[in-house]
């Protein structure tokens, strides 16, 4: 684990394996896991029972609540909240023998929101400030600023930086300016 000036916070039953690299200020919570070749950027807070998978990026300001497995192919930007018992996958053919399996990524952009419970499919991209509700299930790209809900997560409106709702046409976003 590589660490800067400012302390790093690793719980005593948190496993962070050798060449993990966590940014300054970030805390890893109970019995969480972090491989080898993870990187976690500053000011973090990964949850208890959280699983950060090999090659996976977590930017700055992130905070990825309890039982989250982040897996690798995932890479979240800066100041993204992860929910509770939010799921990613990274295999759209998942088989327990697969000597073709490839990886598809996902990546979450700046400041998205993932509720608890939502899953995501892998092989999207979730915009910048984009609001996923609790309990969705997505399956197609998420654009910058727009609130989907359900299974499959559908389109339900618009959200600011703050995550308030700022429109609920589903259809045009609002003027930003």
């Amino acid at each position: 684990m590589s660490q800067g000036t400012d302390q790093v916070f690793v719980h005593p039953t948190a496993d962070v394996e050798e060449g993990a690299r966590i940014g300054d200020g970030t805390k890893v919570w109970h019995l969480a896991h972090v491989r080898s070749t993870a990187q976690i950027g500053g000011g973090c807070v990964i949850g208890r029972n959280v699983y950060v998978d090999s090659n996976v990026v977590i930017g700055d300001l992130c905070k990825v609540q309890n039982n989250v497995s982040v897996y690798q192919g995932v890479t979240l930007e800066d100041e993204v909240f992860v929910g509770p018992c939010a799921v990613f996958t990274n295999d759209f053919r998942p088989r327990a023998q697969n000597p073709d399996w490839q990886i598809t990524p996902t990546l979450v952009r700046r400041g998205a929101s993932i509720g608890a419970n939502a899953t995501l499919v892998c092989g999207i991209e979730v915009g910048s400030y984009a609001m996923i509700a609790a309990g969705s299930v997505v399956t197609r790209d998420v654009a910058p600023y727009q609130l989907v809900a359900g299974n499959p997560a559908r389109p339900k409106g618009w959200v600011n930086e703050k995550g308030e709702v700022v429109s609920r046409d589903p259809e045009n976003p609002p003027a930003r300016g």
